[in-house]
């Protein structure tokens, strides 16, 4: 009996092999299998570079057997078997221990001067010489004894598969050959008039050509029938995912005449920016609509998204409706609590009672809040992770608020969602998403973004301090900041850090070394210490903030540093999202080549927020020219936060952006790639959405569900709003 792609590996193959597989890569069906493409292509006809192998990782490579020499233990019983293997340019040795010589002497029979193969193992050093120990290997046909055959293969591309030192390279295809043997129909997600007019092999072809093509021309259209169809997929589930949003009745939560909104809008000292105007009207909307909103607003530091979000609320809050605004720490939930009471004013506050519930509350606070929020009575919502625990309830909950959208999943906005009868949903996002990025990612969400600031920013100053090249230039950045304390503003020092001593390294709690083997050398610790000892800064108001104090004493630091009351704050990353200061001036973060450009451009966007001029300072000892550096010269060189989020994409590839917690996202586009194949998405979506649009259950379109329903969990599709 054939198999089909649901089929369990443990029926497909063996239960040792299946086994195998599960604990190496998680696979458990046919389809997790054949879905585990091939990263390269040997060609038998032409050797593997050896010299440029990398030192400690796992490989497999294309070689010749140069000679081979077997040797006697001297001291207990057995054999070692020495095999020089080469490619034309580098050479390197295969060891081989055997108990017995008569082991040691067919192995070398069988690794004959001039046979060639596939060869894999994990790459050493021993006496200068790079070496495999023990490794796996499969020769190539003998030419002698089938001469024809391997004439044939010549040209036949090896298929070289992502391996592990329990699963070689050539054991991923000798499987994947005998489930492809067996294997029956596989249905096609597109159907068969689309599939030919969109120029691409059935589903069955791509698998064949993707897996063993028989010459290098078969894998291209291959490979672009998958993507394809990885494309269609993830797009089709965001749709979906959208529609059934969609499909669910909202209470409308119209703005009323003289009514809450209209009361705040008249005691605004500014007008909203053009860009407010038009992201406020299209939630103001989407509001009064009788099906939930679903909207993502994208905004620039300071470019005040806290403003609109605020706005929407208060229409909700007409007709009694709650909102909850749920942020990713302690110290941005304060934050907001504290800046939108000083918005709403002494007139609205009481009315509406902004209220704070986090987990780091006493029990007596805790409860007190929970209360208010159960009887209806705090119409704004503001806390941490603890709005999601199953005590907490509400009255009438309209809206959802979600802030910093890349720190929670989408299950965490559902969770929220649900203690409302189909509440509307806003999610906010100060980290700019390319275009293709949030089409992939955020393609359940409708789009708005703020680019316009508001006015009376004096704007920010970015430069580099290469302590490399200018290392004298470590005590002008501190002089620097000397001199804008002594005018009465206020400086943020960032590390990556909180302690960089041997002890903590050793504990592991020190952040892991940079892909040239180096740790960070500043520390929040480190760094008070240093300017302890200052001439000029040692007298100043000092105060450090990271992650691992108690929630009072952050909160308290931050509240001191808000009102005037610390000169220079030395902090690690908490700072980096919601800290509103408008009399600091000041951002300079060490060893800025261990942070992202996203990171680098939220810490900047700290200062500069009021009448005075913001300076950046991104002290780094990344050589010129190397990704590290190339980041923070990136960062320096532009404040487009959209123009940034391109330029990231460009330097770490949509693997890094999309981020590691990616799993639906990842497991989803084994070949798909967000900046390449931007007109192929684009194009998916287009079709996705036609099918949908005739078909919205898929009930004529069986291959399109049947692959949803296999590629895209309900885990993956929580995963997707994860970035």
């Amino acid at each position: 009996m054939p198999f089909e792609l649901h089929t369990p590996l443990s029926t497909a193959l063996d239960a040792t092999s299946a086994r195998t597989l599960e604990r190496a890569f998680g696979m458990t069906t046919v389809a997790d299998l054949l879905g585990h493409y091939p990263r390269r292509y040997a060609d038998p006809g032409e050797l593997t570079p050896i010299r440029d192998l990398p030192i400690g990782e796992t490989v497999t490579i294309v070689a010749e057997v140069l000679s081979s020499n077997v040797r006697r233990m001297r001291n207990k019983p057995g054999a070692m078997l020495e095999v020089v293997i080469g490619d034309g340019v580098g050479r390197m040795s295969l060891t081989f221990f055997a108990k017995k010589a008569g082991q040691a002497e067919w192995r070398q029979k069988e690794l004959a001067v001039g046979r060639r193969g596939v060869f894999s193992g994990k790459v050493g050093m021993f006496r200068e010489t790079v070496q495999f120990a023990h490794p796996q290997y499969e020769l190539f046909d003998d030419v002698d004894a089938a001469q024809r055959r391997a004439d044939a293969r010549r040209n036949v591309p090896i298929p070289i598969y992502p391996a592990t030192s329990a699963v070689q390279s050539w054991q991923i295809a000798k499987m994947v050959v005998r489930v492809l043997d067996d294997l029956g129909e596989v249905p096609d997600p597109l159907p068969e008039p689309l599939r030919v007019a969109e120029g691409l092999l059935t589903a069955r072809a791509a698998l064949e050509g993707i897996h063993r093509p028989r010459q290098r021309s078969d894998i291209d259209p291959a490979v672009r029938t998958l993507r394809v169809h990885e494309a269609l997929t993830l797009q089709a589930a965001l749709l979906q995912q959208r529609e059934q949003v969609r499909a669910l009745t909202a209470t409308p939560r119209s703005a009323a005449s003289d009514g809450l909104l209209e009361r705040f809008d008249s005691t605004l000292p500014f007008a909203l920016t053009p860009d407010q105007q038009a992201v406020g009207a299209q939630i103001a909307v989407d509001l009064a609509a009788d099906r939930p909103m679903n909207r993502l607003v994208q905004g620039e530091v300071g470019s005040g998204k806290t403003l609109v979000a605020l706005r929407a609320m208060l229409q909700v809050a007409e007709s009694g409706g709650q909102a909850a605004l749920i942020a990713p720490t302690e110290v941005l939930a304060g934050q907001h609590l504290r800046s939108i009471t000083k918005m709403l004013g002494p007139q609205l506050a009481p009315e509406l009672m902004p209220t704070l519930l986090t987990g780091q509350m006493s029990a007596p606070e805790r409860r007190k809040a929970a209360l208010r929020v159960a009887a209806g009575q705090a119409l704004i919502v503001i806390g941490t992770h603890a709005l999601l625990a199953d005590k907490t309830t509400f009255a009438d909950l309209a809206l959802v608020v979600v802030d910093e959208q890349h720190r929670f999943g989408v299950e965490q906005r559902e969770a929220l969602r649900a203690k409302g009868t189909a509440p509307h949903a806003l999610v906010l996002t100060a980290t700019p998403i390319p275009r293709t990025v949030a089409m992939t990612v955020f393609g359940d969400l409708d789009t708005s973004v703020i680019r316009s600031m508001p006015a009376g920013r004096a704007g920010i100053q970015s430069h580099v301090a290469p302590l490399s090249e200018h290392p004298y230039w470590w005590q002008r950045v501190w002089e620097r900041a000397a001199e804008e304390i002594a005018g009465g503003r206020q400086v943020f020092a960032v590390c990556a850090a909180i302690d960089t001593s041997k002890d903590s390294v050793e504990a592991g709690d020190a952040p892991p070394p940079d892909a040239e083997g180096r740790g960070p050398r500043w520390g929040v610790v480190q760094l008070d210490e240093a300017l302890a000892t200052h001439p000029r800064l040692s007298q100043v108001r000092r105060a450090v903030l990271h992650g691992k104090m108690p929630a009072e004493q952050k909160d308290a630091v931050m509240q001191a540093f808000a009102r005037g009351e610390i000169d220079l704050l030395i902090a690690t990353t908490v700072i980096e999202v919601g800290v509103d200061v408008p009399n600091a001036s000041t951002m300079i973060i060490l060893d800025a080549d261990r942070f992202g450009v996203s990171q680098l451009h939220q810490l900047r966007g700290r200062v500069g927020r009021g009448q005075h001029a913001g300076l950046c300072l991104l002290v780094t000892e990344a050589e010129p020219g190397s990704p590290a550096r190339d980041r923070v010269e990136a960062v320096a060189a532009t404040l487009d936060g959209f123009e940034l989020a391109e330029v990231d994409l460009e330097l770490r590839g949509e693997g890094d952006v999309l981020g590691a917690s990616q799993s639906g996202v990842r497991s989803s586009l084994r070949l798909l790639r967000v900046v390449k194949d931007a007109g192929l998405i684009a194009r998916a979506r287009e079709i996705a959405a036609g099918i949908l649009a005739e078909d919205p259950t898929l009930e004529r379109h069986p291959g399109l569900r049947a692959t949803i329903d296999r590629r895209v969990t309900d885990e993956d599709r929580a995963a997707l709003g994860k970035n």
